[in-house]
């Protein structure tokens, strides 16, 4: 049942249902449809979206019957879209903040080209020859906008922004930059009222185009917008242009600030309120503080005053000691804002890494400001601090401490800034392995006076805590440590060791010496490498001995990582010697680590002589058998172990096993021994007659299951009830996540095409599918679902695209898994991918194409798909040559093909490559007629070869056909691949 199926059925019972998204095409059905939408609280869709939708149906382009692509027509039902969007954008009131945030510049331009069209501005014309004066006001108006807009692009486009995705090739409004500023300056010497259009005025345009742009309405109609209004956003813009393109010619900033200053001075005398439009007044000061900075004389003293204009002169001047005390200064009144500081910085590092050595101090000195007003903010600390202090030095600790006393007065400061200050000096100590420098900071006297005596105790048992770990480069601070320096570093050098070592024997004499040191330490904890499983880590966390307990669990956890790391010779040694110790004292850690050493067994063998196709030994097969029967109870287990057994038993097609001798309550509890043992089935059925197909469909139900999503009625705010899916859930043995995990570990080809096959089925079962993908096998799966709307497709889109990918890492050369990955590609509009893959298809199965691609692969269907690729790759002679590939000669698409004259392929050169003497003619006539004497020449020759006779025994023909179509397939593939 579809989504639409499921609200009218909801709508139909006794509680009231959500109404459903309005669709953009009832907006065209019903033409009052549009207003009542606009006026409701909350519109759905937002307007804004209304204008993309609208937009984009009207801009669709068409496919004639040749397949070619056309631009959209102008027809009623496009003008209706494009008016409907421009009601919208009016509805907004044309505020190109809201439009800007929410519309991409392609729709912004597509939109604004509709608004100059319907106000009578002929396309193609150069707003800049236009005398605005002598044009209807909301003609005027509409050039007026598109130019502002042009200019707002223009600047926000320099804006440094995240890496955009390919897409299309944007705009270039650059070059069009001067003409937009020559028409905004001439708007500023308008000094009258204009009007833009309202949905009023649109719906009268569209009764009557004279109506609104006649001398009847021109001084009345649409939405007036005052000459004071229109300078005040003018001035604005023309300014930051101006600002922008002073960064290449410094002399345009006396512009810029010029205009920035009009644009304060209207806002003072006609208020910051305004109907039309708005101007952030938080930037215009900031533009206008920058541009008094940048064209103010070195002489100028009254600019001297501020701090902007101060760094500025000291960046001109080379002066950057005066740099280092103007930002120690603002540490205590904090006028200058993080990024300003930030930005100079980043300067300065700039000019240091051009060759200027006196910079690196200056550097570290402006650094340290920096982050010592981030300090008392509450802000991080820069990645850049950190690295400047990796290697500190006396002198770099006393400016630090110069700063820090210089940045906080006590008497005034809060108890906020304080402990801030204090959380810092403290963390700085504690990050510091040399102790001589955690003695300058910790007797300093804004350190005593921030830290109270139990609070440096408390540093100092930190310190203590870390001594272990600390490289005693120096002679220990007797204040800082009681510890003799040999134990800690024997204690140090045990751990690194024990860290390190992946000898057994080893290992448990270091844990020996380390517990007679001290008792009081749980060595396993000492390395965050070592990772036990939940369900084991209980039970050897249980062990009442210390040491035994840290020798089982580092013992477990180093095999555990050497397995993972796949050095399997260490981790056989670890686990063995675990497997000895716990065989002692506890029955239930031996079973864990004979399961844990099959696993590693089953790993051993699939990377080493399983790789070459060796088949396992005897002995493993029947510990995985025994692994997978077994019925101890309380024993700690693992899923994966489960699930490596399974698809081990499938690689090596121990089919028998799992579909007849497999215990049955195995296969009612465990999700994987099920799912094995269907897959198993399945593919001893295959190929088999319909009867024997019962197991095909009981897999297809347990996947169908896995890849289904639990619907359920929701009752909204205001009593309406919605469909809503729950993708997070499952209906299913497993997730489908687990599903593809465990699929990823199997290789035998059979299963993956078996596996493969099932979700391509189920992928071509969706409703609104356009291509169908081909797979080995498909026929054996049921072609319809009952609950089709219950299936997740997309869930199931991803999957196959996953599971080509993963099969074609097992064996890049099967045909029919390439033709998969080519049927998606092509599915997903793809064209020149899919090629790939299909010639790929073909040359793997036929020696590069030195043998004939059998019939089986390269199918009419394949063949019409790769036709079609070349055509809307618009390569028509490569579309003519395909057509004889297939059974009956499509001669109607090969010769509409041949009249293509904009073919994107090497055209004549591939005539060599056409046997059938019918497209041969035709085109000779073709050339003939179009007066191409050369082409014609060309098409004389390859006609005129002997074995393209017709009087030719059969397979002489068939001979000349298959040489050609050897030598067309391998030059395809060298285009292709």
């Amino acid at each position: 049942m579809s989504a639409e199926a499921a609200d009218r059925e909801a709508a139909t019972s006794s509680r009231p249902c959500t109404p459903p998204q309005t669709s953009w095409f009832e907006f065209v059905l019903e033409e009052a449809l549009l207003e009542q939408h606009l006026q409701k609280p909350s519109p759905d869709p937002p307007p804004v979206q209304l204008i993309v939708q609208f937009l984009e149906q009207a801009s669709k382009p068409s496919v004639n019957e040749q397949n070619q692509v056309q631009p959209p027509p102008d027809n009623k039902r496009n003008r209706i879209l494009k008016l409907l969007a421009l009601k919208v954008a009016a509805h907004l009131k044309w505020d190109l903040d809201v439009l800007e945030k929410s519309l991409s510049v392609p729709v912004l331009n597509m939109l604004l080209n509709e608004l100059l069209c319907i106000s009578k501005v002929p396309p193609g014309t150069k707003h800049v020859d236009v005398d605005l004066s002598s044009l209807p006001p909301t003609t005027a108006m509409a050039i007026l906008l598109y130019n502002r807009w042009a200019i707002r692009t223009i600047v926000q486009s320099s804006f440094p922004v995240k890496q955009a995705k390919p897409g299309p090739p944007q705009l270039n409004l650059k070059e069009q930059a001067a003409d937009s500023i020559l028409v905004l300056e001439g708007a500023l010497k308008l000094n009258k009222d204009l009007y833009v259009h309202t949905i009023r005025t649109l719906d009268l345009l569209a009764m009557e185009p004279g109506m609104v742009n006649g001398e009847t309405e021109s001084s009345t109609a649409g939405l007036k917008i005052s000459a004071e209004e229109i300078q005040c956003q003018v001035c604005y813009d023309l300014g930051a242009i101006y600002f922008q393109q002073g960064s290449t010619n410094a002399a345009v900033h006396e512009k810029a600030k010029e205009k920035f200053f009009k644009t304060k001075e209207l806002i003072a005398k006609n208020g910051s309120s305004s109907l039309h439009f708005t101007i952030d007044e938080e930037r215009l000061a900031g533009y206008c503080e920058a541009c008094e900075v940048l064209t103010s004389s070195s002489d100028d003293a009254s600019q001297q005053a501020t701090p902007y204009s101060q760094i500025h002169s000291c960046m001109k001047s080379g002066k950057y000691q005066d740099l280092v005390k103007i930002f120690l200064e603002d540490n205590l009144t904090l006028s200058l804002p993080e990024q300003f500081r930030q930005s100079v910085l980043r300067e300065l590092f700039q000019k240091a890494q051009q060759g200027n050595d006196a910079l690196d101090e200056v550097c570290f000195k402006v650094c340290v400001c920096n982050t010592v007003c981030d300090i008392l903010q509450g802000r991080i600390i820069d990645i850049q601090f950190c690295q400047l202090f990796l290697k500190p030095s006396k002198e770099k600790i006393d400016f630090l401490l110069e700063v820090c006393s210089g940045s906080i007065n006590l008497e005034s400061a809060s108890e906020e800034l304080k402990r801030r200050m204090a959380a810092f000096l403290k963390n700085l100590c504690l990050g510091m392995e040399d102790l001589q420098f955690v003695f300058m900071i910790s007797s300093h006297e804004l350190f005593i006076k921030l830290l109270k005596d139990d609070e440096r105790k408390l540093l100092i048992d930190q310190m203590r805590k870390r001594s272990p770990r600390i490289n005693l480069c120096t002679k220990p601070v007797t204040s800082f440590y009681d510890i003799p320096a040999s134990a800690s570093v024997n204690i140090g050098q045990l751990e690194h060791q024990l860290i390190l070592s992946v000898d057994p024997w080893r290992i448990r004499q270091i844990l020996i010496e380390l517990h007679g040191m001290t008792s009081e330490r749980q060595f396993w904890t000492i390395s965050n490498k070592w990772e036990v499983p939940n369900v084991y880590g209980s039970v050897i966390l249980g062990i009442k001995d210390s040491l035994t307990r840290d020798l089982v669990y580092i013992l477990m956890a180093k095999g555990l990582h050497c397995c993972a790391i796949k050095d399997f010779v260490h981790a056989k040694q670890l686990f063995a010697a675990c497997l000895e110790l716990v065989t002692e004292f506890s029955p239930k850690l031996r079973q864990v680590m004979l399961n844990e050493m099959l696993l590693l067994d089953i790993y051993t063998h699939e990377a080493g002589a399983g790789a070459s196709g060796e088949r396992p030994p005897s002995d493993l097969i029947s510990r995985v058998r025994g692994y997978l029967e077994m019925r101890v109870p309380d024993i700690p287990l693992r899923q994966v172990i489960a699930e490596e057994c399974v698809a081990f038993l499938l690689n090596w097609c121990e089919n028998e096993y799992l579909t007849m001798q497999v215990p049955l309550p195995l296969v009612q509890t465990n999700p994987y021994v099920k799912l094995g043992q269907l897959l198993a089935a399945t593919c001893k059925e295959l190929p088999g007659p319909k009867e024997s197909r019962r197991t095909a469909k009981d897999l297809w139900e347990v996947v169908v299951q896995i890849c289904s999503v639990s619907n359920q009625h929701k009752r909204g705010n205001d009593g309406r009830v919605s469909l809503i899916k729950h993708r997070e859930s499952t209906l299913g043995i497993m997730y489908r996540s687990e599903l593809l995990s465990f699929i990823k570990k199997l290789r035998e080809p059979l299963v993956l095409t078996t596996i493969l096959s099932l979700f391509v089925k189920l992928h071509n079962v969706r409703e609104d599918i356009v291509n169908d993908i081909a797979a080995e096998h498909i026929s054996i799966w049921p072609s319809s679902i009952p609950n089709l709307q219950s299936v997740d497709f997309e869930a199931v889109a991803i999957t196959v695209k996953e599971l080509v990918s993963y099969a074609l890492t097992i064996n890049a050369n099967n045909h029919f898994w390439l033709i998969i990955q080519a049927d998606i590609y092509f599915a997903t509009n793809q064209y020149s991918a899919a090629l790939h893959y299909y010639l790929q298809a073909g040359a793997v199965c036929s020696d590069f194409f030195n043998k004939m691609v059998p019939p089986d692969v390269y199918t009419d269907q394949v063949i019409k798909r790769m036709i079609k690729c070349c055509s809307l790759l618009n390569c028509h002679t490569q579309v003519a040559i395909l057509c004889q590939f297939l059974r009956e000669v499509d001669y109607k698409t090969a010769f509409k093909a041949l009249q293509e004259q904009n073919s994107h392929d090497a055209m004549d050169s591939y005539y060599e490559y056409i046997w059938d003497v019918t497209i041969l003619e035709y085109l000779t006539y073709l050339h003939h007629k179009r007066g191409e004497t050369d082409k014609r020449q060309i098409a004389i020759k390859a006609i005129g070869q002997t074995e393209l006779n017709a009087s030719n025994p059969e397979e002489v023909l068939q001979l000349a056909a298959q040489r050609r179509k050897k030598k067309f397939l391998q030059a395809m593939a060298k285009l292709y691949f």
